[in-house]
């Protein structure tokens, strides 16, 4: 699934929603999201506007991985289960949700008969917002963290989603919001109601195309200079 996004600037953010971004003074994030690192969300704040926080991708980081999972992945939870796992389930039945805003996702493309990155993004290319959701975490200096994970579903009959993936695995993507339902999906407080959200957008207003991860930087190896003795 998608563990690997491409997040909003401060100014696309603006462009989204009537934000208040004061409360992000002096925090920067990654061009690139992957597990782990800090990238903007939006939820919705005590009263009752959309706010904008940092958040760390993955519903349960890495530093608070239990013991016997260290490896646990939770950057896209299943709506068919969100509700019955134990590390979702009481977040949804709370409707902590929340918007995932960025300019584009990275998926697996194996036409050519290997995994190659192609970026998934709007057709009039302006930033969008996937279904979330959040949670708090208590740190052990007693400070207050937030993490999120992606909503996903079945995209096997989807145009344009269905084409990722290895062969044999089943088609899932990410649920873009529309904007005109940003606020509904935020204020939404009943899990059911809320599943009304998780469906698949429309293939015609979408495009993909291939992106490779650039090849790593070598460092410039220094010429070693003549002396006059090699003349």
């Amino acid at each position: 699934m998608c563990t690997n996004y491409r997040p909003t600037s401060r100014d696309l953010l603006q462009e989204m929603m009537d934000l208040d971004l004061s409360t992000l003074a002096g925090m920067e994030w990654p061009d690139e999201t992957w597990k782990d690192y800090d990238a903007p969300i939006i939820r919705l704040g005590l009263d009752g506007q959309p706010e904008c926080l940092v958040a760390s991708f993955g519903f349960v980081p890495r530093r608070h991985a239990p013991a016997a999972m260290p490896s646990l992945t939770t950057m896209n939870a299943r709506s068919e289960t969100i509700g019955q796992l134990r590390s979702y389930s009481k977040y949804w039945r709370a409707s902590q949700l929340c918007l995932v805003p960025m300019t584009g996702f990275y998926e697996p493309n194996y036409e050519s008969g290997k995994a190659v990155r192609w970026q998934i993004s709007m057709a009039d290319q302006r930033p969008f917002a996937v279904a979330g959701m959040w949670r708090s975490w208590e740190e052990a200096d007693g400070s207050i963290s937030h993490a999120f994970t992606q909503l996903t579903i079945n995209a096997d009959e989807h145009p344009l989603l269905n084409r990722f993936h290895k062969p044999d695995d089943e088609k899932r993507t990410l649920v873009v919001v529309p904007p005109e339902a940003y606020r509904d999906w935020l204020s939404c407080r009943d899990p059911e109601v809320a599943r009304a959200f998780l469906s698949p957008y429309p293939h015609e207003l979408m495009q993909a195309w291939e992106d490779p991860r650039p090849a790593a930087k070598k460092k410039p190896t220094l010429k070693k200079q003549q002396s006059l003795l090699d003349f």
